[in-house]
Protein backbone atom coordinates (compact mmCIF):
# COMPACT_ATOMS: atom_id res chain seq x y z
CA UNK A 1 0.00 0.00 0.00
CA UNK A 2 1.32 3.44 -0.85
CA UNK A 3 2.22 6.00 1.78
CA UNK A 4 -0.46 8.62 2.50
CA UNK A 5 -0.63 11.50 0.04
CA UNK A 6 0.52 15.01 0.94
CA UNK A 7 -3.11 15.98 1.47
CA UNK A 8 -3.58 13.10 3.88
CA UNK A 9 -0.33 13.93 5.71
CA UNK A 10 -1.53 17.50 6.10
CA UNK A 11 -4.84 16.25 7.48
CA UNK A 12 -2.96 14.06 9.95
CA UNK A 13 -0.87 16.98 11.21
CA UNK A 14 -3.95 19.17 11.55
CA UNK A 15 -5.58 16.31 13.43
CA UNK A 16 -2.66 16.19 15.87
CA UNK A 17 -2.75 19.97 16.43
CA UNK A 18 -6.46 19.79 17.14
CA UNK A 19 -6.33 16.65 19.31
CA UNK A 20 -3.11 17.42 21.20
CA UNK A 21 -2.66 21.18 21.63
CA UNK A 22 -0.07 22.39 24.21
CA UNK A 23 -2.80 22.85 26.83
CA UNK A 24 -3.62 19.14 26.73
CA UNK A 25 -1.44 18.58 29.78
CA UNK A 26 -1.54 18.65 33.57
CA UNK A 27 -1.59 22.00 35.35
CA UNK A 28 1.46 21.15 37.43
CA UNK A 29 3.59 21.09 34.29
CA UNK A 30 3.02 24.85 33.97
CA UNK A 31 3.46 25.53 37.69
CA UNK A 32 6.81 23.67 37.64
CA UNK A 33 7.83 25.53 34.49
CA UNK A 34 7.09 28.78 36.28
CA UNK A 35 9.14 27.74 39.32
CA UNK A 36 12.07 26.81 37.04
CA UNK A 37 11.72 30.16 35.29
CA UNK A 38 11.61 32.11 38.56
CA UNK A 39 14.84 30.53 39.72
CA UNK A 40 16.55 31.02 36.36
CA UNK A 41 16.83 27.30 35.71
CA UNK A 42 14.40 27.04 32.81
CA UNK A 43 17.14 26.89 30.15
CA UNK A 44 19.31 24.31 31.90
CA UNK A 45 19.92 21.28 29.66
CA UNK A 46 17.92 18.32 30.91
CA UNK A 47 17.17 14.77 29.82
CA UNK A 48 14.00 12.76 30.42
CA UNK A 49 13.26 9.14 29.54
CA UNK A 50 9.99 7.42 28.72
CA UNK A 51 9.52 3.74 29.62
CA UNK A 52 7.02 1.30 31.15
CA UNK A 53 7.55 -0.94 34.17
CA UNK A 54 5.75 -4.18 33.25
CA UNK A 55 4.90 -5.95 30.00
CA UNK A 56 1.14 -5.69 29.36
CA UNK A 57 -1.51 -8.43 29.56
CA UNK A 58 0.78 -10.72 31.55
CA UNK A 59 2.73 -11.25 28.32
CA UNK A 60 6.38 -11.34 27.44
CA UNK A 61 6.61 -8.24 25.23
CA UNK A 62 5.03 -5.00 24.09
CA UNK A 63 5.07 -3.03 20.85
CA UNK A 64 6.27 0.56 20.79
CA UNK A 65 3.77 2.82 19.03
CA UNK A 66 2.80 6.48 18.94
CA UNK A 67 6.13 7.92 17.80
CA UNK A 68 4.67 9.28 14.55
CA UNK A 69 2.14 11.36 16.49
CA UNK A 70 4.80 12.48 18.98
CA UNK A 71 6.92 13.87 16.15
CA UNK A 72 4.01 15.78 14.64
CA UNK A 73 3.15 17.09 18.12
CA UNK A 74 6.71 18.33 18.74
CA UNK A 75 6.89 19.96 15.32
CA UNK A 76 3.70 21.94 15.90
CA UNK A 77 4.18 22.70 19.63
CA UNK A 78 3.49 26.40 20.18
CA UNK A 79 1.20 28.26 22.56
CA UNK A 80 -1.23 30.77 21.06
CA UNK A 81 -2.26 34.10 22.56
CA UNK A 82 -5.53 32.48 23.57
CA UNK A 83 -3.64 29.64 25.31
CA UNK A 84 -1.50 32.09 27.25
CA UNK A 85 -4.48 34.19 28.30
CA UNK A 86 -6.21 31.11 29.66
CA UNK A 87 -3.09 30.17 31.64
CA UNK A 88 -3.02 33.72 33.00
CA UNK A 89 -6.55 33.13 34.33
CA UNK A 90 -5.79 29.81 36.08
CA UNK A 91 -2.31 30.42 37.49
CA UNK A 92 -2.05 32.40 40.75
CA UNK A 93 -2.69 36.13 40.30
CA UNK A 94 0.79 37.03 41.58
CA UNK A 95 2.47 35.10 38.75
CA UNK A 96 5.09 37.35 37.13
CA UNK A 97 3.60 38.72 33.86
CA UNK A 98 6.95 38.22 32.13
CA UNK A 99 6.47 34.45 32.46
CA UNK A 100 3.54 34.62 30.07
CA UNK A 101 5.71 36.37 27.50
CA UNK A 102 8.21 33.54 27.92
CA UNK A 103 5.44 30.99 27.30
CA UNK A 104 4.28 32.76 24.15
CA UNK A 105 7.71 32.33 22.60
CA UNK A 106 8.12 28.64 23.46
CA UNK A 107 8.61 25.97 20.82
CA UNK A 108 10.63 22.76 20.45
CA UNK A 109 13.51 24.24 18.48
CA UNK A 110 15.87 23.28 21.30
CA UNK A 111 14.50 19.77 21.80
CA UNK A 112 16.13 16.53 20.66
CA UNK A 113 14.34 13.19 20.65
CA UNK A 114 16.11 9.84 20.39
CA UNK A 115 13.77 6.88 20.13
CA UNK A 116 13.32 3.22 19.48
CA UNK A 117 11.79 2.89 15.98
CA UNK A 118 8.01 2.72 15.97
CA UNK A 119 6.76 -0.83 15.52
CA UNK A 120 9.64 -2.42 17.45
CA UNK A 121 9.11 -5.20 19.98
CA UNK A 122 10.11 -3.74 23.35
CA UNK A 123 10.31 -4.82 26.96
CA UNK A 124 9.69 -3.45 30.43
CA UNK A 125 12.25 -1.00 31.85
CA UNK A 126 13.93 -0.29 28.50
CA UNK A 127 14.09 3.50 27.89
CA UNK A 128 12.05 3.89 24.70
CA UNK A 129 12.42 7.63 24.20
CA UNK A 130 15.03 10.11 25.39
CA UNK A 131 13.87 13.73 25.35
CA UNK A 132 16.53 16.38 25.87
CA UNK A 133 16.42 20.15 25.80
CA UNK A 134 15.74 23.18 28.01
CA UNK A 135 14.45 22.01 31.38
CA UNK A 136 11.17 23.96 31.36
CA UNK A 137 10.30 22.89 27.81
CA UNK A 138 11.00 19.17 28.18
CA UNK A 139 9.07 19.22 31.45
CA UNK A 140 6.06 20.70 29.68
CA UNK A 141 6.11 17.88 27.11
CA UNK A 142 5.68 15.07 29.66
CA UNK A 143 1.92 14.53 29.82
CA UNK A 144 1.30 14.94 26.10
CA UNK A 145 4.03 12.47 25.12
CA UNK A 146 2.77 9.94 27.65
CA UNK A 147 -0.77 10.37 26.36
CA UNK A 148 0.37 9.74 22.78
CA UNK A 149 2.47 6.65 23.59
CA UNK A 150 0.57 4.89 26.38
CA UNK A 151 -2.65 3.89 24.63
CA UNK A 152 -1.11 3.55 21.17
CA UNK A 153 1.45 1.03 22.46
CA UNK A 154 -1.12 -0.79 24.58
CA UNK A 155 -3.74 -1.28 21.86
CA UNK A 156 -1.07 -2.11 19.28
CA UNK A 157 0.27 -4.81 21.62
CA UNK A 158 -3.26 -6.07 22.20
CA UNK A 159 -3.78 -6.35 18.45
CA UNK A 160 -0.53 -8.28 18.10
CA UNK A 161 -1.73 -10.75 20.73
CA UNK A 162 -5.01 -11.23 18.87
CA UNK A 163 -3.00 -11.81 15.69
CA UNK A 164 -0.82 -14.41 17.43
CA UNK A 165 -3.95 -16.09 18.80
CA UNK A 166 -5.60 -16.12 15.37
CA UNK A 167 -2.57 -17.38 13.47
CA UNK A 168 -1.12 -15.88 10.28
CA UNK A 169 -3.82 -16.93 7.78
CA UNK A 170 -7.11 -15.82 9.31
CA UNK A 171 -8.00 -12.26 8.36
CA UNK A 172 -8.90 -9.84 11.15
CA UNK A 173 -11.32 -6.90 11.03
CA UNK A 174 -11.21 -4.18 13.68
CA UNK A 175 -14.72 -2.91 14.34
CA UNK A 176 -14.51 -1.24 17.74
CA UNK A 177 -15.29 2.41 16.98
CA UNK A 178 -18.71 2.33 18.63
CA UNK A 179 -17.25 0.71 21.76
CA UNK A 180 -14.16 2.91 22.06
CA UNK A 181 -13.53 5.52 24.74
CA UNK A 182 -14.60 8.47 22.66
CA UNK A 183 -13.87 9.51 19.07
CA UNK A 184 -10.13 9.98 19.63
CA UNK A 185 -9.87 6.58 21.31
CA UNK A 186 -11.68 5.00 18.39
CA UNK A 187 -9.49 6.65 15.77
CA UNK A 188 -6.29 5.79 17.64
CA UNK A 189 -7.45 2.19 18.07
CA UNK A 190 -8.19 1.78 14.37
CA UNK A 191 -4.73 3.00 13.40
CA UNK A 192 -2.71 1.04 15.92
CA UNK A 193 -4.65 -2.21 15.72
CA UNK A 194 -3.92 -2.19 12.00
CA UNK A 195 -0.26 -1.58 12.76
CA UNK A 196 -0.41 -4.40 15.33
CA UNK A 197 -1.54 -6.94 12.76
CA UNK A 198 -5.23 -6.49 11.86
CA UNK A 199 -6.07 -6.46 8.16
CA UNK A 200 -9.03 -4.07 7.95
CA UNK A 201 -10.96 -1.50 9.94
CA UNK A 202 -14.61 -0.52 9.80
CA UNK A 203 -13.57 3.08 10.61
CA UNK A 204 -13.93 5.23 7.47
CA UNK A 205 -12.06 8.21 8.94
CA UNK A 206 -9.11 5.93 9.77
CA UNK A 207 -9.09 4.83 6.15
CA UNK A 208 -9.03 8.46 5.02
CA UNK A 209 -6.31 9.63 7.42
CA UNK A 210 -4.04 6.60 7.57
CA UNK A 211 -4.60 4.64 4.35
CA UNK A 212 -6.01 1.65 6.25
CA UNK A 213 -8.15 -0.78 4.20
CA UNK A 214 -11.78 -0.36 5.29
CA UNK A 215 -14.42 -3.07 5.22
CA UNK A 216 -17.93 -3.78 6.47
CA UNK A 217 -21.03 -5.87 5.97
CA UNK A 218 -24.53 -4.85 7.11
CA UNK A 219 -26.35 -4.44 10.42
CA UNK A 220 -29.32 -6.43 11.68
CA UNK A 221 -31.31 -3.19 11.55
CA UNK A 222 -31.08 -3.21 7.75
CA UNK A 223 -32.49 -6.74 7.65
CA UNK A 224 -35.30 -6.11 10.11
CA UNK A 225 -36.33 -2.88 8.36
CA UNK A 226 -37.87 -4.94 5.51
CA UNK A 227 -41.18 -6.76 5.68
CA UNK A 228 -42.07 -8.00 2.18
CA UNK A 229 -40.74 -8.40 -1.34
CA UNK A 230 -42.91 -5.49 -2.43
CA UNK A 231 -40.35 -3.19 -0.74
CA UNK A 232 -37.57 -4.30 -3.10
CA UNK A 233 -36.94 -1.58 -5.69
CA UNK A 234 -35.82 -1.75 -8.36
CA UNK A 235 -36.69 -5.41 -8.83
CA UNK A 236 -34.39 -5.89 -11.80
CA UNK A 237 -30.66 -6.21 -12.37
CA UNK A 238 -28.60 -6.11 -15.58
CA UNK A 239 -26.44 -9.17 -16.21
CA UNK A 240 -22.65 -8.81 -16.32
CA UNK A 241 -22.47 -10.11 -19.91
CA UNK A 242 -23.75 -6.79 -21.19
CA UNK A 243 -27.31 -7.76 -22.21
CA UNK A 244 -29.32 -4.56 -22.22
CA UNK A 245 -32.56 -6.02 -20.94
CA UNK A 246 -32.61 -6.09 -17.12
CA UNK A 247 -33.58 -9.36 -15.45
CA UNK A 248 -36.37 -9.72 -12.89
CA UNK A 249 -34.07 -10.79 -10.03
CA UNK A 250 -36.95 -11.23 -7.58
CA UNK A 251 -38.56 -13.92 -9.71
CA UNK A 252 -35.14 -15.43 -10.44
CA UNK A 253 -34.37 -15.62 -6.72
CA UNK A 254 -37.73 -17.24 -5.94
CA UNK A 255 -36.91 -19.96 -8.41
CA UNK A 256 -33.51 -20.55 -6.84
CA UNK A 257 -35.05 -20.56 -3.38
CA UNK A 258 -37.32 -23.45 -4.33
CA UNK A 259 -34.35 -25.40 -5.70
CA UNK A 260 -32.21 -24.75 -2.60
CA UNK A 261 -35.02 -25.77 -0.27
CA UNK A 262 -35.52 -28.97 -2.27
CA UNK A 263 -31.78 -29.72 -2.10
CA UNK A 264 -31.60 -29.17 1.65
CA UNK A 265 -35.00 -30.62 2.51
CA UNK A 266 -36.26 -27.28 3.87
CA UNK A 267 -39.71 -25.74 3.76
CA UNK A 268 -39.92 -22.53 1.68
CA UNK A 269 -42.90 -21.37 3.71
CA UNK A 270 -40.75 -20.99 6.86
CA UNK A 271 -38.33 -18.42 5.48
CA UNK A 272 -38.61 -14.71 6.43
CA UNK A 273 -39.88 -12.72 3.47
CA UNK A 274 -38.57 -9.51 5.02
CA UNK A 275 -35.09 -10.98 5.34
CA UNK A 276 -35.19 -12.17 1.73
CA UNK A 277 -36.32 -8.69 0.66
CA UNK A 278 -33.41 -7.08 2.54
CA UNK A 279 -30.90 -9.44 0.93
CA UNK A 280 -32.32 -8.77 -2.52
CA UNK A 281 -32.32 -5.02 -2.02
CA UNK A 282 -28.71 -5.07 -0.86
CA UNK A 283 -27.64 -7.41 -3.66
CA UNK A 284 -29.19 -5.12 -6.27
CA UNK A 285 -27.29 -2.18 -4.75
CA UNK A 286 -24.00 -4.11 -4.39
CA UNK A 287 -24.06 -7.12 -6.69
CA UNK A 288 -20.26 -7.53 -6.52
CA UNK A 289 -20.04 -7.02 -2.75
CA UNK A 290 -22.92 -9.07 -1.40
CA UNK A 291 -22.10 -10.15 2.20
CA UNK A 292 -25.14 -10.05 4.51
CA UNK A 293 -25.52 -10.96 8.17
CA UNK A 294 -27.65 -14.13 8.24
CA UNK A 295 -28.67 -14.59 11.89
CA UNK A 296 -31.25 -11.83 12.31
CA UNK A 297 -33.96 -14.48 12.73
CA UNK A 298 -32.19 -17.84 12.47
CA UNK A 299 -29.01 -18.95 10.76
CA UNK A 300 -30.82 -21.81 8.98
CA UNK A 301 -33.39 -19.54 7.37
CA UNK A 302 -30.89 -16.78 6.72
CA UNK A 303 -28.65 -19.26 4.93
CA UNK A 304 -31.50 -20.36 2.63
CA UNK A 305 -32.21 -16.75 1.71
CA UNK A 306 -28.54 -16.01 1.14
CA UNK A 307 -28.02 -19.03 -1.11
CA UNK A 308 -31.07 -18.15 -3.22
CA UNK A 309 -29.93 -14.55 -3.76
CA UNK A 310 -26.28 -15.56 -4.26
CA UNK A 311 -27.20 -18.18 -6.86
CA UNK A 312 -29.30 -15.61 -8.72
CA UNK A 313 -26.33 -13.23 -8.72
CA UNK A 314 -24.05 -15.99 -10.02
CA UNK A 315 -26.48 -16.74 -12.84
CA UNK A 316 -26.23 -13.09 -13.85
CA UNK A 317 -22.41 -13.24 -13.79
CA UNK A 318 -21.73 -11.62 -10.43
CA UNK A 319 -19.64 -13.07 -7.56
CA UNK A 320 -21.19 -12.83 -4.10
CA UNK A 321 -18.67 -12.46 -1.25
CA UNK A 322 -20.03 -14.47 1.68
CA UNK A 323 -21.93 -14.22 4.96
CA UNK A 324 -21.52 -12.92 8.50
CA UNK A 325 -22.38 -14.87 11.66
CA UNK A 326 -22.93 -12.79 14.77
CA UNK A 327 -24.40 -15.04 17.47
CA UNK A 328 -24.37 -18.53 18.90
CA UNK A 329 -21.72 -21.18 18.40
CA UNK A 330 -19.71 -19.62 15.58
CA UNK A 331 -17.54 -22.69 15.04
CA UNK A 332 -20.42 -25.13 14.62
CA UNK A 333 -22.47 -22.72 12.54
CA UNK A 334 -19.55 -21.96 10.23
CA UNK A 335 -19.03 -25.66 9.57
CA UNK A 336 -22.73 -26.07 8.76
CA UNK A 337 -22.71 -23.03 6.47
CA UNK A 338 -19.58 -24.20 4.68
CA UNK A 339 -21.16 -27.62 4.12
CA UNK A 340 -24.17 -25.99 2.47
CA UNK A 341 -21.89 -23.88 0.27
CA UNK A 342 -20.14 -27.03 -0.94
CA UNK A 343 -23.45 -28.79 -1.59
CA UNK A 344 -24.67 -25.88 -3.70
CA UNK A 345 -21.37 -25.69 -5.55
CA UNK A 346 -21.44 -29.39 -6.42
CA UNK A 347 -25.17 -29.76 -7.07
CA UNK A 348 -25.64 -26.61 -9.14
CA UNK A 349 -22.10 -26.55 -10.61
CA UNK A 350 -21.49 -23.03 -9.31
CA UNK A 351 -17.76 -22.72 -8.60
CA UNK A 352 -18.17 -19.25 -7.07
CA UNK A 353 -19.64 -20.95 -3.99
CA UNK A 354 -16.25 -22.55 -3.33
CA UNK A 355 -14.72 -19.14 -2.63
CA UNK A 356 -17.48 -17.69 -0.42
CA UNK A 357 -16.11 -16.45 2.90
CA UNK A 358 -17.55 -16.67 6.39
CA UNK A 359 -17.10 -13.73 8.78
CA UNK A 360 -17.48 -14.35 12.51
CA UNK A 361 -18.33 -11.56 14.96
CA UNK A 362 -19.66 -12.14 18.46
CA UNK A 363 -17.92 -10.41 21.39
CA UNK A 364 -14.60 -12.01 20.47
CA UNK A 365 -11.90 -12.12 23.15
CA UNK A 366 -8.26 -13.16 22.94
CA UNK A 367 -9.21 -16.44 24.61
CA UNK A 368 -12.08 -17.18 22.24
CA UNK A 369 -9.82 -16.29 19.32
CA UNK A 370 -7.26 -18.83 20.50
CA UNK A 371 -10.00 -21.45 20.96
CA UNK A 372 -10.99 -21.09 17.30
CA UNK A 373 -7.75 -22.82 16.39
CA UNK A 374 -8.58 -25.75 18.67
CA UNK A 375 -12.06 -26.40 17.23
CA UNK A 376 -13.25 -27.37 13.79
CA UNK A 377 -14.49 -24.24 12.05
CA UNK A 378 -14.68 -22.60 8.63
CA UNK A 379 -14.35 -18.95 9.68
CA UNK A 380 -12.23 -16.94 7.25
CA UNK A 381 -12.48 -13.48 8.81
CA UNK A 382 -12.99 -12.54 12.46
CA UNK A 383 -14.33 -9.14 13.46
CA UNK A 384 -13.26 -7.87 16.89
CA UNK A 385 -14.50 -4.78 18.68
CA UNK A 386 -14.94 -4.25 22.41
CA UNK A 387 -12.19 -6.45 23.83
CA UNK A 388 -9.69 -5.17 21.29
CA UNK A 389 -10.09 -1.41 21.48
CA UNK A 390 -10.91 -1.14 25.20
CA UNK A 391 -8.09 -3.53 26.19
CA UNK A 392 -10.33 -5.14 28.79
CA UNK A 393 -7.54 -7.33 30.18
CA UNK A 394 -5.47 -4.25 31.11
CA UNK A 395 -6.69 -0.67 30.76
CA UNK A 396 -3.31 1.11 30.80
CA UNK A 397 0.30 0.38 29.89
CA UNK A 398 1.60 2.62 32.66
CA UNK A 399 4.35 4.46 30.77
CA UNK A 400 6.26 6.99 32.86
CA UNK A 401 8.51 9.95 32.00
CA UNK A 402 11.41 10.45 34.37
CA UNK A 403 14.25 12.93 34.74
CA UNK A 404 17.67 11.26 34.37
CA UNK A 405 20.09 14.17 33.87
CA UNK A 406 20.38 17.93 34.49
CA UNK A 407 23.39 20.04 33.45
CA UNK A 408 25.23 16.84 32.57
CA UNK A 409 24.78 15.37 36.06
CA UNK A 410 22.86 12.07 36.46
CA UNK A 411 19.62 12.20 38.43
CA UNK A 412 17.86 9.29 40.11
CA UNK A 413 14.56 8.82 41.89
CA UNK A 414 15.13 6.60 44.93
CA UNK A 415 11.83 5.26 46.19
CA UNK A 416 10.80 3.18 49.17
CA UNK A 417 9.13 1.05 46.51
CA UNK A 418 12.06 -0.40 44.51
CA UNK A 419 9.82 -0.73 41.46
CA UNK A 420 9.52 3.05 41.30
CA UNK A 421 13.24 3.78 41.49
CA UNK A 422 14.76 5.05 38.25
CA UNK A 423 18.07 4.44 36.49
CA UNK A 424 20.17 7.62 36.28
CA UNK A 425 22.13 9.15 33.46
CA UNK A 426 21.97 9.55 29.73
CA UNK A 427 21.99 6.14 28.10
CA UNK A 428 22.40 4.00 25.04
CA UNK A 429 20.38 0.83 24.51
CA UNK A 430 21.60 -2.23 22.60
CA UNK A 431 19.76 -5.39 21.61
CA UNK A 432 21.87 -8.54 21.83
CA UNK A 433 21.04 -11.30 19.37
CA UNK A 434 21.98 -15.00 19.54
CA UNK A 435 23.41 -17.17 16.79
CA UNK A 436 19.91 -18.13 15.61
CA UNK A 437 18.91 -14.51 15.07
CA UNK A 438 16.71 -14.22 18.17
CA UNK A 439 17.07 -11.27 20.57
CA UNK A 440 17.93 -12.52 24.05
CA UNK A 441 18.93 -9.45 26.08
CA UNK A 442 18.54 -5.66 25.95
CA UNK A 443 21.58 -3.93 27.43
CA UNK A 444 21.23 -0.44 28.92
CA UNK A 445 24.54 1.44 29.08
CA UNK A 446 25.74 4.93 29.83
CA UNK A 447 25.79 6.98 26.63
CA UNK A 448 29.54 7.57 26.92
CA UNK A 449 30.37 3.86 27.04
CA UNK A 450 31.71 2.10 23.95
CA UNK A 451 29.10 -0.18 22.40
CA UNK A 452 29.30 -3.91 23.06
CA UNK A 453 30.93 -5.97 20.33
CA UNK A 454 29.50 -9.02 18.59
CA UNK A 455 31.43 -12.12 19.62
CA UNK A 456 32.89 -10.45 22.71
CA UNK A 457 32.14 -11.46 26.28
CA UNK A 458 30.52 -8.85 28.51
CA UNK A 459 29.31 -8.73 32.08
CA UNK A 460 25.96 -7.17 32.94
CA UNK A 461 23.40 -6.99 35.71
CA UNK A 462 19.84 -8.11 34.91
CA UNK A 463 17.17 -5.88 36.43
CA UNK A 464 15.12 -7.40 39.26
CA UNK A 465 17.80 -10.02 39.96
CA UNK A 466 19.29 -8.83 43.28
CA UNK A 467 22.51 -7.42 41.85
CA UNK A 468 23.61 -10.73 40.34
CA UNK A 469 26.08 -10.47 37.47
CA UNK A 470 25.94 -12.58 34.32
CA UNK A 471 28.31 -12.97 31.39
CA UNK A 472 26.99 -13.15 27.82
CA UNK A 473 28.44 -13.36 24.31
CA UNK A 474 26.18 -11.88 21.60
CA UNK A 475 26.39 -13.07 18.01
CA UNK A 476 25.00 -9.70 16.84
CA UNK A 477 24.53 -6.30 18.45
CA UNK A 478 22.02 -3.66 17.33
CA UNK A 479 21.68 -0.11 18.63
CA UNK A 480 18.00 0.32 19.47
CA UNK A 481 17.57 4.08 19.48
CA UNK A 482 18.05 6.67 16.75
CA UNK A 483 17.80 10.45 16.40
CA UNK A 484 14.31 11.30 15.13
CA UNK A 485 13.83 14.98 16.07
CA UNK A 486 16.53 17.68 16.27
CA UNK A 487 16.32 21.48 16.54
CA UNK A 488 12.63 21.60 15.78
CA UNK A 489 12.80 19.32 12.77
CA UNK A 490 11.75 15.71 12.20
CA UNK A 491 15.00 14.05 11.12
CA UNK A 492 13.74 10.55 10.40
CA UNK A 493 11.27 9.68 7.62
CA UNK A 494 7.67 9.47 8.79
CA UNK A 495 6.30 6.02 7.97
CA UNK A 496 2.81 5.19 6.78
CA UNK A 497 0.65 2.86 8.85
CA UNK A 498 1.30 0.08 6.32
CA UNK A 499 5.07 0.53 6.55
CA UNK A 500 5.01 0.47 10.34
CA UNK A 501 2.75 -2.59 10.24
CA UNK A 502 5.39 -4.40 8.18
CA UNK A 503 8.03 -3.43 10.74
CA UNK A 504 5.90 -4.92 13.50
CA UNK A 505 5.60 -8.24 11.73
CA UNK A 506 9.34 -8.30 11.03
CA UNK A 507 10.19 -7.47 14.64
CA UNK A 508 7.81 -10.12 15.98
CA UNK A 509 9.23 -12.76 13.67
CA UNK A 510 12.68 -12.36 15.21
CA UNK A 511 11.35 -12.91 18.73
CA UNK A 512 11.80 -16.43 20.09
CA UNK A 513 8.50 -18.35 20.47
CA UNK A 514 9.06 -18.74 24.21
CA UNK A 515 8.83 -14.95 24.59
CA UNK A 516 5.73 -14.73 22.32
CA UNK A 517 3.64 -17.29 24.20
CA UNK A 518 0.33 -15.73 25.19
CA UNK A 519 0.26 -17.67 28.47
CA UNK A 520 3.22 -17.96 30.83
CA UNK A 521 5.92 -16.67 28.46
CA UNK A 522 9.58 -16.78 29.45
CA UNK A 523 10.86 -13.48 30.81
CA UNK A 524 13.09 -11.50 28.49
CA UNK A 525 16.27 -10.15 30.09
CA UNK A 526 16.91 -6.43 30.40
CA UNK A 527 20.25 -5.65 32.03
CA UNK A 528 22.50 -2.77 33.05
CA UNK A 529 26.13 -2.51 32.01
CA UNK A 530 28.76 -2.72 34.75
CA UNK A 531 29.42 1.02 34.63
CA UNK A 532 25.73 1.91 34.84
CA UNK A 533 25.18 -0.61 37.64
CA UNK A 534 28.11 0.93 39.54
CA UNK A 535 26.64 4.42 39.07
CA UNK A 536 23.30 3.28 40.50
CA UNK A 537 25.05 1.71 43.49
CA UNK A 538 27.14 4.86 44.06
CA UNK A 539 24.11 7.18 43.99
CA UNK A 540 22.17 4.91 46.33
CA UNK A 541 25.04 4.95 48.84
CA UNK A 542 25.38 8.71 48.51
CA UNK A 543 21.67 9.18 49.12
CA UNK A 544 21.80 6.99 52.22
CA UNK A 545 24.78 8.92 53.59
CA UNK A 546 22.97 12.21 52.96
CA UNK A 547 19.93 11.03 54.90
CA UNK A 548 22.11 9.92 57.78
CA UNK A 549 23.88 13.32 57.79
CA UNK A 550 20.58 15.17 57.95
CA UNK A 551 19.28 13.00 60.78
CA UNK A 552 22.48 13.48 62.74
CA UNK A 553 22.26 17.27 62.45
Amino acid sequence: MAAPSSNTCGAMERSIRERVPPLLTDLYQFTMAYAYWRTGRHLEPAVFELFFRDNPFGGGFSLFAGLHDCLLFLRSFRLTDEDVEFLRSVLPPDTDPAFFQFLRGLDCSGVTLRSVPEGTVVFARVPLMEVSGPLAVVQLLETSLLCLVNYASLVCSNAARFRLAAGPKRRLLEMGLRRAQGPDGGLTASRYTYIGGFDFSSNVQAGFLFGIPVAGTMAHSYVTSFTSLEEVWPQTLVAVNGEKDPVDIVSLTKGWLSRVCELLGAEPGKISEGELASFLSYAIAYPQNFLPVIDSYSVACGLLNFCAVALALCELGYRPVGVRLDSGDLCRQSVDVHRVFRLCSEHFSISAFDSLIIVGTNNITEQSMAELNKKENAIDVVGVGTHLVTCTQQPSLGCVYKLVEVRGKPKMKISEDPEKSTVPGRKAVYRLVDAEGHPFLDLVCLAAEPPPEAGGSLNCYPLRCDDSCISVIPAQVACLRQDVFTKGQVTHPLCSAAETRAKVQGSLQTLHPRHKRLQEPDSYTVALSEKLHNLVTEIRKGSSNSRNFLLAN
